[in-house]
């Protein structure tokens, strides 16, 4: 194969992963941005799920979307396939430091390659789905190394070093040059890597996790009384005690008592639990109304939120269970069972439930803002925000 017939055959295989990636790229931002938009063409099935995919957190890199990085490689193969033209260029004779282009090509689909088995192998054990897309780009850049070093490992061992010593020389020549590009390549990583900019639902996700990976409440309060007796800010929180998101809510709304001593937090129980709730089609969450059935058992003795979050814990599912958690808080046992067994207590969690109704809840976690109403999880940075905005105030 003559030189400029490879590169031809190269410049073809990286366009095509550009375009790909270009793709890619359009999938990632509507699966994740595009709340109402419609599975790609390569959603298929639970399988075959090119949104699914999208939608983790292995489709980036240091805060940066793994189709971008494709994009800028299939670029970077481009401009290696016609550097030596351009260093004829008068104001582009400093590309005269790219000595052996080819040689380049086949270090980088090399690399590309060996990559993409890594993501082929986490996309099949740990996502448990396949972007088909993906998949081709993974035959993209296989094509593009073997086209390269003529499908000889021998051949790409030179060429590893061909590139190591060419990049040396160069950063050598270009010494100032080299160490600015340095500096700025790492600050733009580091920054992107830190603050997840470029992928503002990473950073959400990130920032829940830290609370959805806590064992336990460590801002958990005592008492039936969670907050100020005399608010500015009220929370008028509808939950269920089986919901995780209503778990790592919880937590959120403990520590923000803690640190705005003007807001209160008020509960109502939404179980999607069919045992008191006729109003759900699917049980969802059963022992939710066993669950909410402690939480008023433990009301009546005086200590309603820290047996909340024991609740949302240790997820009893039976009366042996339920009364260990009773025995930790050294509640009256008989009082504790009459209290939890009884109509009272069931007429409770049925008004909570028919309030909720009367408002067209849905979902778990809601919660209404001095009468703003809040569906779902958000990063603790973003409740502090709201609950700011309606008058909340630091200590």
């Amino acid at each position: 194969m003559n030189f400029d017939r490879k590169k031809i055959i190269i410049q073809i295989l990286a366009f095509t992963g550009l375009l790909l990636t270009i793709k890619l790229a359009m999938i990632y931002y509507v699966a994740n941005y595009e709340k109402y938009a419609l599975a790609s063409f390569c959603s298929v099935n639970e399988i075959i799920d090119c949104d699914g995919v999208a939608r983790t957190t292995a489709a980036q890199f240091w805060g940066i979307p793994l189709a971008y990085w494709g994009m800028f490689f299939y670029i970077t193969v481009l401009f290696l396939t016609i550097v030596d033209y351009l260093k004829h260029i008068k104001f582009l004779k400093f590309l005269e430091v790219f000595k052996n282009p080819i040689s380049y090509i086949t270090v980088l689909g090399s690399v590309a390659f060996c990559v993409s088995m890594i993501l082929a192998l986490i996309s099949a054990f740990r996502i448990h789905k396949v972007c088909i897309l993906c998949v081709i780009t993974y035959f993209v850049d296989l094509g593009i190394a073997l086209v390269a070093s003529k499908g000889h490992f021998k051949n790409v061992i030179e060429d590893f070093k061909h590139t190591v010593i060419d990049f040396i020389d160069g950063a050598k020549k270009y010494t100032k040059t080299f160490i600015v590009l340095l500096i700025a390549s790492v600050s733009f990583l580091v920054y992107s890597g830190v603050t997840y900019n470029f992928v503002p639902h990473i950073k959400k996700i990130q920032g829940i996790k830290k609370y959805r990976d806590m064992k336990k409440n460590p801002y958990r309060v005592s008492g039936n009384l969670l907050g100020a007796e005399n608010p500015d800010v009220t929370i008028e929180l509808y939950s269920d005690f089986v919901c995780p998101l209503c778990y790592i809510h919880n937590i959120m709304l403990h520590k923000a008592v803690k640190e705005f001593p003007n807001i209160k937090v008020v509960h109502y129980d939404l179980p999607f639990d069919k045992e008191c709730n006729p109003n759900i089609g699917i049980n969802m969450h059963p022992k939710a109304c066993f669950m909410a059935k402690g939480s008023i058992a433990a009301r009546n003795q005086g200590n309603y939120w820290e047996m909340s979050s024991l609740l949302y814990e240790k997820q009893p599912v039976n009366e042996a269970e339920m009364l260990k958690l009773a025995d930790k808080l050294n509640f009256d046992k008989e009082k504790f069972l009459k209290d939890f067994y009884s109509e009272e207590t069931l007429r409770l969690i049925e008004k909570d439930i028919a309030k909720s109704e009367s408002k067209g809840l849905d979902s778990t976690p809601t919660m209404y803002v001095n009468g703003d109403k809040y569906v779902g999880i958000m990063q603790y940075d973003d409740l502090r925000d709201i609950l700011i905005k309606h008058g909340a105030k630091r200590k």
